[in-house]
């Protein structure tokens, strides 16, 4: 005669594997946008070059629905540089 030894709550693995894909689509978002941010200003946070076309000016937060649920996005505002992200379409 077996005996479960251990009992999984299915409902509860699965709530946490969609949060923790949720948290890595917004991590990558917010990683991404703040790459394209560098690229356009021409030099990362805090770096001083005689290259940097903009600066950044801190950043605005913006909900965006997924696949994977709805994540929150820090777009980078910039001054001296339009910041027209390709990785997000503006206003869906």
């Amino acid at each position: 005669m077996s005996r479960n030894i251990i009992q999984l709550n299915e409902e509860a693995v699965k709530g946490e594997i969609k949060e923790l894909v949720r948290k890595s689509v917004e991590e990558t978002l917010n990683d991404m946008l703040n790459a394209e941010a560098e690229e356009l200003i021409g030099a990362s946070r805090y770096e001083r070059s005689e290259e940097r076309e903009g600066y950044r000016s801190g950043h605005y937060s913006r909900s965006l629905t997924t696949t994977s649920g709805e994540v929150q996005l820090k777009v980078p505002k910039l001054k001296g540089v339009r910041f027209d992200t390709a990785i997000i379409e503006r206003y869906k």
